[in-house]
């Protein structure tokens, strides 16, 4: 007996021609009778050339952007569409995994062909309909393709200028089909690229949907309780009711105060409080945030700031501390770089006993910096964050590092390090899109 007879056939194991294929319209009725109200208008709309589904966290959007992408191809049999990321990862951890599950769902077969580049093919009575796969960055691989629709998924993460630039390269592709249409879903990040063209330059052939993370009825209990524990008010009208605020202007961390944030007397730490440690790696001015988490809250009791390198910054926190158990949250760049010929800075610190908290990779600037917001000051009016007196250059630095003209945390003054220790920190232990994720996780919740 071959192995393949012991198998339950699935999509894959389906050859051509042992099962009747599913009419498109078959398809848009199973795609059409699980969406939510915002969900349906985005996909129901096929008039606007350019449309667009801004809301919150958790609202559906990647559901509602592979739902759309579904219906497209069904109304598009013969041609080639896209979707686009802002990165490889999002692609792979986020969007092939929701389509993957909604094909299997609504039993669309389906093919999937990895390499070179990543494609669907979607199999209807009608015919077949491609859908490609790529990230915004490398827009310009369109050039010479005829499309019937492009996707974008969190275009509001990636730069403006190269977000409109690749936006304007896929509309000049949409040139095949019955239907053509460039759509988009995202999280509303300030007043960028999903601003300007969905709201401040609208055309008559441009159409925005707005909705709420409230506006999901499935979404996990606690959900957005604990979005409204963790960012400030300024940020749930963006990333709870998906709306576009202004969120880089002045100083960066504007919900410090020093008169509420710092503390009027020295706190007390046994030996036998844990410390954590957040660390910014630069060569000869290593920097380092020490505190100790208490519940939902943290209170930051030391810094070390300029040393030399990282063997010299791990002495001084283990001559300081040498009793005390270590957690560090480093730069997680510091697991690729070396500081000598043998091990890279996180190795270092590990050598001194300390044990490593980073993700894999960094966290974007501006999840890093909503994070310390939302713990000086919360939604419900909650202050989780206190600082020591003796952390005098952290002190400085939150209140000097302003936003450049390019709308990001600036770094020329050198205000950014120890702030950047912290953010390390609270992004791991309190941000409510990765609490209780594993060390290799870190993935964002959209």
């Amino acid at each position: 007996m071959s192995i393949l007879e012991t198998v339950k056939q699935g999509h894959i194991l389906h050859g051509e021609g042992l099962f009747e294929l599913p009419s498109v319209k078959e398809v848009q009725a199973k795609v059409n009778k699980d969406l939510l109200p915002h969900q349906e208008k985005f996909c129901s709309d096929t008039k606007h050339r350019k449309l667009a589904l801004v809301c919150g966290f958790g609202a559906g959007k990647t559901y509602a952007l592979v739902s759309k992408s579904i219906i497209l191809a069904s109304m598009n049999v013969g041609c080639i569409s896209a979707i686009f990321e802002p990165t490889a990862p999002m692609l792979r951890d986020i969007l092939m995994r929701t389509m993957n599950e909604l094909l299997e769902e609504w039993e669309i077969p389906f093919t999937f062909r990895a390499s070179p580049l990543p494609e669907y093919q979607l199999q209807f009575k009608e015919g077949i309909h491609t859908i490609l796969l790529r990230t915004i960055l490398t827009y310009q691989r369109l050039r010479g393709q005829n499309l019937c629709a492009v996707g974008f998924d969190e275009a509001d993460t990636v730069n403006k200028r190269d977000a409109e630039q690749a936006m304007n390269m896929a509309l000049a592709r949409l040139r095949s089909g019955k239907v053509q249409q460039f759509y988009a879903t995202t999280t509303p990040e300030g007043h960028s690229w999903a601003f300007d063209t969905f709201e401040k330059n609208a055309k008559a052939d441009t159409r925005l949907i707005k909705a709420k993370s409230t506006d999901n009825p499935f979404l996990p209990e606690g959900f957005v309780d604990s979005l409204l524990e963790n960012y400030p008010p300024q940020l749930i009208q963006a990333y709870l009711n998906g709306n576009f605020c202004n969120l880089t202007t002045g100083q960066v961390y504007d919900k410090f105060n020093r008169s509420e944030h710092v503390l009027a007397n020295e706190p007390f730490v046994d030996d036998n409080e844990p410390l954590r440690i957040g660390i910014d790696f630069n060569i000869g001015n290593m920097n380092a945030v020490i505190g100790v988490a208490v519940g939902n809250k943290f209170m930051v009791i030391d810094e070390i700031a300029k040393s030399h390198d990282t063997d010299s910054i791990a002495k001084e926190i283990r001559g300081r501390y040498p009793f005390n158990k270590i957690y560090i949250y480093p730069d997680a760049s510091g697991g690729n770089r070396s500081t000598n010929a043998s091990k890279t800075d996180i190795q270092i610190l590990e050598s001194h006993g300390f044990i490593n908290q980073s993700a894999l990779s960094n966290p974007p600037v501006r999840d890093r910096v909503n994070s310390v917001q939302g713990m000086f000051l919360n939604a419900k009016g909650e202050n989780r964050l206190m600082i020591s007196k003796k952390a005098v250059k952290l002190i400085e630095c939150l209140e000097l590092q302003s936003y450049n003209e390019r709308g990001e945390p600036d770094k020329d003054a050198g205000y950014d390090h120890m702030n950047d220790a912290l953010g390390y920190i609270t992004w791991r232990l309190f941000n409510p899109l990765h609490m209780g994720a594993g060390r290799r996780t870190g993935i964002r919740l959209y």
